[in-house]
């Protein structure tokens, strides 16, 4: 017998709910006691001075990387990550370089949102933690909007969720032929997030896009090139020095001219995308709150603990 959804300050008295959000905290209190520390990439002499624990920020040759640095959990996005790339994003739009390229350290690019994040929480405190992380998420989504310079994305393996739908938002897209993308909001009861919900049908067509963003479909490299998420593939055993060399002739271009003709072309659509995203977090926050996400997460954790 299941439980009708309803408001969650209701869901007290509905027992099946209740033991679905105590079984989420568990199942990711346990998951997140028993991961493996990150094996990380350690700064080097052209690296940034900042404190950043989930990312390597450097600076050379006028391209500043901002590069996910947490490989063992295949670069998955926690609170602090999120966080971090907010003020490195905001840090690069000040600093002298030309471009500012996002990328993964490892294997893969992103594999999403970190689910085991509401680790250290009772099941009471779901609701403020999801209202506080999507007015994170907002700021996040809106850094990318604001962003002066050119903005590129070198995807050196799969993404998941956020590190796809935000994809919309940069300048370019350079991927590795075994990169994959993939959105699966509705196996998990969620929604789009990132303006992916008007980014991807202006790239590719609103049934592509709901391809993509409501019946999950993971794309090839290839694939998303040919829907126009993708700037260009590059073989995987060339990957690195093709696409760097690329960038470094990029960053010599005149600096101003390249910023003043990334703000012609995208300032027109800011206000439609801070209105975008100021909606999709609205309902992404109804989503996460509802037994139907609650419980695909519940089920989504107990295969992951199995393994």
């Amino acid at each position: 017998m299941h439980c009708i959804s309803r408001p969650l300050r209701d869901l007290v008295i509905c027992p099946n709910q209740e033991t679905a959000r105590q079984s989420y905290v568990d199942l990711v209190s346990s998951l997140s006691s028993s991961s493996m520390s990150s094996s990380q990439v350690k700064p080097g002499a052209d690296r940034k001075q900042q404190e950043y624990e989930n990312l390597v920020v450097t600076s050379e040759d006028g391209i500043t990387k901002i590069i996910l640095n947490r490989p063992t959990k295949k670069n998955a996005i926690n609170t602090q990550m999120y966080q971090e790339i907010i003020l490195a994003l905001k840090a690069a739009s000040k600093d002298n370089s030309v471009l500012t390229v996002l990328t993964g350290n490892g294997d893969y690019y992103c594999s999403g949102n970190d689910l085991t994040d509401f680790s250290g929480i009772t099941a009471g405190e779901i609701e403020e933690k999801v209202k506080n992380n999507l007015d994170m998420l907002r700021v996040f989504v809106n850094s990318f909007i604001d962003f002066p310079k050119p903005l590129i994305a070198v995807v050196n393996g799969p993404a998941v969720g956020i590190a796809v739908t935000i994809l919309g938002l940069c300048d370019a897209v350079y991927a590795s032929d075994r990169a994959t993308f993939h959105t699966p909001f509705s196996h998990l009861g969620l929604s789009p997030e990132g303006c992916s919900s008007y980014t991807f049908p202006k790239i590719m067509g609103p049934a592509k896009a709901i391809e993509m963003l409501v019946f999950g479909k993971k794309l090839t490299a290839e694939e998303a090139c040919a829907r126009g998420l993708v700037t260009e593939v590059f073989p995987d055993n060339t990957f690195q020095k093709q696409v760097w060399a690329r960038l470094k002739a990029y960053s010599e271009f005149p600096a101003n001219s390249i910023r003043i003709s990334k703000q012609v072309i995208r300032n027109m659509e800011k206000e439609k995308l801070y209105a975008v995203n100021a909606e999709e977090c609205s309902v992404l926050q109804e989503r996460l709150l509802s037994n139907e996400c609650i419980n695909a997460a519940v089920n989504f954790l107990s295969r992951k603990a199995k393994l």
